[in-house]
């Protein structure tokens, strides 16, 4: 059914422009007009901002979808996944930050079956469909559709540590993870170690080539030449770090030491060196990177890099809030500090 709106709420007053006259304004079909003011996702970014500016330019009142007189106390938290420690250490933080501003969170794994950590399509119309004042989005990269609909709706969103480089008017929330990636390669060097590899995540992940970037910057500070066969790119995955390790191993100078990029990740390696029957510390060391409770609890302990993902998530919050009270942060990227957690998987290189 089509909907139409007064452009006046006094009696007598004459009736705003209908969908109809919207939609030839547009150069569109009156069902495409429909899905844009209805809050539809799947419509064109270029189709959408044409249909938004007839309506602005006719004085089309859109009906409101929810009672806009009562404030909106809820927000949504868009997870990767639900089966891991990292969104576990997310959704604490989210859950501390949203009890100190009264807030209700909605969960939801949105980004687990799809591809480059999306939203599943249709998942925005369900967002204004119960009235969410604002979203935060967890390792997610959204298309360019998305941020349209999100911008048209105005609705206020906040990423925490995107896949990839936002647009610069976005705001994002992530960790230092260049010089994570410094700190983690310096503490090998100190303690003797030249022939370090690295076991990355996806190259165009922008938390992986910064890490990568600050081992590299680290090595280049110490003098030390920058292997090319030392440096792997996995998928933060625990068997391809496994089969990476393996591989390194099976080079004619193996090295004496891994940074590995993710905790998750290092699992696989330890697997791998074990297979090889080699030692933790004594013939390999061994870094990560995030502290996630696995790192406490492998034998021996790992000693890691820790990204504060509670803080991460709860920083996220605050910013999101704000938004929502109409106030614009004065930057657009927050990142918060990262530091190294010495545990007993790094020693002196053997001999």
């Amino acid at each position: 059914m089509v909907r139409t709106a007064s452009a006046s709420t006094s009696p007598g007053a004459p009736s705003g422009p209908t969908l109809a006259v919207v939609a030839r304004e547009a150069g569109v079909s009156v069902p495409t007009a429909s899905k844009v003011v209805n809050g539809r996702e799947d419509v064109a970014p270029e189709t959408r901002r044409r249909v938004t500016e007839a309506l602005d330019r006719l004085g089309y009142v859109r009906r409101p979808r929810f009672d806009t007189t009562k404030p909106t106390r809820l927000v949504d938290l868009v997870v990767h996944s639900l089966d891991n420690s990292w969104s576990g250490a997310v959704l604490h933080g989210v859950e501390e930050a949203a009890y100190d501003a009264d807030l209700d969170v909605v969960v939801s794994a949105a980004l687990s079956r799809t591809r480059a950590g999306r939203p599943q399509r249709g998942w925005l119309d369900k967002l204004t469909a119960r009235g969410s004042a604002g979203v935060l989005f967890n390792l997610a990269e959204l298309t360019d559709s998305q941020y349209a609909w999100l911008e048209q709706h105005r609705i206020p969103f906040v990423m925490i540590d995107p896949v990839v480089e936002p647009p610069p008017e976005v705001v994002s929330v992530g960790a230092a993870n260049w010089q994570g990636g410094v700190t983690a390669t310096q503490h090998l060097l100190e303690l003797g170690h030249e022939r370090i590899a690295v076991i990355a995540g996806p190259r165009r992940r922008m938390c992986s080539s910064a890490r990568v970037a600050g081992y590299r910057s680290a090595l280049a500070s110490a003098g030390v030449a920058h292997r090319p066969e030392y440096l792997r790119h996995g998928d933060f995955d625990e068997s391809v770090a496994h089969r990476h390790t393996h591989e390194l191993l099976d080079l004619p100078t193996p090295p004496t030491a891994v940074f590995v990029c993710s905790d998750r990740m290092a699992l696989g390696v330890y697997q791998a060196l074990a297979e090889r029957g080699l030692r933790i510390p004594y013939d390999v060391s061994v870094v990560g990177f995030d502290d996630l409770p696995e790192s406490r609890w492998t034998t021996p302990a790992l000693t890691t890099v820790r990204q504060p993902l509670g803080e991460m998530a709860a920083t996220a919050l605050r910013l999101l809030v704000r938004m929502m009270d109409g106030e614009h942060p004065e930057g657009t990227r927050t990142e918060l500090s990262t530091r190294l957690v010495p545990r007993a998987s790094t020693a002196s290189p053997p001999g």
